[in-house]
């Protein structure tokens, strides 16, 4: 990058200097200027073909010779791309990737694995007592690599174990993954399928600088997806996996001997799904420390664990991990945050922490009663901390009756839901956790529930702004605090549109200091909006007398007058219902300007179901002018109220 910088600096200061505008550095001769010369394309890469080494691609010879082969031979040239053409490869023993070395497999062309248990043992690893057998060994693979650079696996073509991979502890010469690679730097994973996997469809340890477009795995008859481990600098986009086991996990354990730590890592636009256990995860495995995760655009279906799992089991502390725009069904348990005490890693690790984790615009529902979305931490050091939800909507089947609200019962070793006991809150159950803030969130059950909403047991600052909470007909309360320091509710309501019935035990309120600052409410039938806009009633959980029903056009709007003491930036939540699939996106403008295009107002799922999107505006000292105009031929959704400065 240094030699990039530098050729370009030279590059203007000479032309610069050519100009007269510029003149050039001490001792340097005047450069008599040249013609224009056009930069050459950079050279394509080497290309050999499998086929050239010996390979049949007729689906029944061994071609694992000719390919080891091909990717000696672009590793002895300095590197280059091993094509596949149309073709089905036939592998019955271990692949050795090389560096410096590209596999592309062309549409039509599959790398086939073999029953034959000629692929290469398992090596020896006095570390395997840390972790699982398939983590703790990697040269049982289809392909397998160590200490390698600059290597890519790309093309439109398949990898498929077919069949004969192993999903438990394999003999010597069979194989139970697919891709294994440890110690490696900048690899592309990319545009090809993986199936049939066997334990692992891929697996990377240690690993740096990892890129991967639309790869695809169905590993939804075997096990595991994609395991991340000990790897920094990682970007996924569009991937689609289908699990049995994690889709896609981050771990970090001692199969190498050492703590490593984990992070920078981004994954957006994907779809995950897991059978029997956990869509996208972090842990159980968890020795190093893990910061810098981002996930967006990503679309979970069916989990039998966790939806969203970050646990700490090994003494890792996780931070700085942000959830956004993510929708998951059928997911046992929607969100879970962990600590436990299971220490399963070298040089004596103490209890991990969890915090600075944000999750926003997220959607679930759960398919289980007994397992609502949790945060555990263990008291002392392992204690949860600065966690923030902001329009997060869950749904549970509920179904559960009124119960103890005693704490349940807790495997501290044990990462999966079904450690700790039924929780005694059908929503959100939180324990031995801090500074935690719910905004403009909701929880609900499908059927009836005896339990409480929320229960916070042995936590600090517990913080709920507009919050929403379905309440069944037996329960004793919307929200518990159970020896909470510090708790504040701020707004909210039930889904019938009354307040929450808020208790505690042996807890106090505080809401001085890091909340919002007091709001009003700006009712929209009280508003000014379009001609032909009515207030109607006939779908209950409104606020106010009313809601403001628009026609459905481009064009109508609300606009509210709103007062603020001083100018600054302060948070606007505007309530809305939309009863349809499809979003019905509003311009925002605060005194005439637009402050937020085509906002979208997704489906709320029901008209009687109401939830607010938050905007942070900046306003003037005084009056001000907040309109909201339908921006599509589907109109504005209904609108409830603004809240705003008091």
């Amino acid at each position: 990058m240094k030699s990039l910088r530098r050729t370009a600096a030279t590059a203007l200061l000479g032309f610069a200097v050519a100009l007269g505008i510029a003149q050039p550095p001490a001792g340097a001769q005047p450069e008599t200027p040249q013609p224009a010369v056009a930069a050459a394309p950079a050279p394509a890469a080497a290309e050999f073909d499998v086929r050239d080494y010996g390979a049949v691609g007729n689906g029944s010879t061994n071609d694992t010779s000719a390919i080891n082969k091909a990717i000696t031979a672009a590793n002895t040239a300095g590197g280059g791309v091993v094509r596949f053409p149309p073709g089905t490869y036939e592998s019955k023993n271990t692949i050795r990737m090389k560096s410096n070395v590209t596999l592309q497999l062309d549409a039509g062309s599959t790398i086939s694995g073999n029953a034959a248990d000629t692929y290469d043992p398992p090596e020896s690893n006095q570390w395997d007592d840390y972790q699982d057998y398939g983590h703790s060994h990697f040269h049982n693979a289809m392909i397998y690599g160590d200490n390698l650079t600059n290597i890519g696996f790309t093309g439109s073509g398949v990898i498929d174990g077919d069949g004969a991979l192993i999903t438990g502890n394999p003999k010597s010469g069979e194989a139970d993954k697919i891709i294994s690679l440890t110690r490696c730097k900048n690899l592309t994973l990319s545009g090809i399928t993986l199936r049939e996997g066997g334990h692992f469809a891929a697996l990377l340890n240690h690993c740096d600088n990892v890129v991967s477009d639309r790869l695809t795995i169905d590993t939804a008859m075997d096990r595991d997806g994609w395991n991340v481990i000990s790897t920094t600098n990682v970007e996924i986009t569009n991937a689609q996996i289908e699990a049995n086991d994690d889709a896609l996990a981050f771990k970090s354990d001692y199969a190498l001997g050492a703590k490593l730590n984990n992070g920078h890592v981004t994954v957006t636009d994907s779809y995950l799904s897991a059978g029997c256990c956990n869509a996208l995860m972090f842990g159980s495995e968890t020795c190093g420390d893990f910061t810098d995760y981002n996930f967006e655009r990503i679309t979970i279906k069916g989990s039998d664990k966790s939806g969203l799992g970050l646990v700490s089991m090994d003494g890792a502390k996780i931070s700085d991990v942000h959830y956004k725009d993510i929708t998951m069904t059928d997911v046992r348990s929607p969100i879970l945050q962990k600590v436990g005490t299971r220490r399963r890693c070298g040089n004596n690790p103490g209890v991990g922490s969890i915090s600075n984790v944000t999750y926003t615009n997220i959607r679930a529902t759960g398919t289980t009663p007994s397992f609502s979305p949790t945060l555990w931490g263990e008291s002392g050091s392992g204690r949860i901390h600065d966690i923030t939800f902001s329009d997060v909507d869950i749904t549970v089947p509920g179904g559960s009756g009124t119960m103890s609200a005693e704490p349940p019962s807790n495997d501290p070793k044990d990462y999966n839901p079904k450690a700790i006991g039924t929780r005694p809150a059908y929503g959100w159950y939180i324990r031995n956790a801090d500074n935690i803030r719910f905004t403009d969130s909701e929880v609900r059950f499908a059927s009836n529930d005896g339990r409480p909403a929320v229960i916070a047991n042995s936590s600090t600052g517990i913080r709920f702004d507009r919050f929403t909470a379905q309440r069944g007909s037996s329960s004793p309360s919307d929200l518990l605090f159970q020896t909470v320091n510090g708790y504040c509710v701020v707004g909210g309501a039930n889904t019938g549109g009354g307040a929450l019935r808020v208790s505690q035990t042996g807890s106090s309120q505080n809401c001085d200091g890091g909340g919002p600052a007091p709001t009003a409410r700006y009712e929209a039938e009280n508003a000014t909006y379009s001609a032909g806009s009515s207030v109607d009633s006939d779908h209950t959980g409104y606020s106010g007398t009313g809601f403001v029903n628009t026609p459905n056009a481009a064009g109508p709007y609300v606009e509210w007058t709103v007062n603020a003491t001083t100018a600054g930036t302060t948070d606007l939540a505007l309530a809305y219902a939309n009863g349809t699939t499809t979003a019905r996106p509003m311009d925002i403008s605060v005194n005439g300007v637009t402050v937020a295009a085509a906002s979208p107002f997704s489906g709320t799922g029901a008209w009687t179901t109401w939830r607010t999107l938050t905007l942070p505006v900046a306003l003037k000292a005084g009056t001000n002018t907040v309109r909201a105009t339908a921006t599509s031929a589907n109109g504005a959704p209904n609108i409830d109220y603004l809240d705003g400065p008091a």
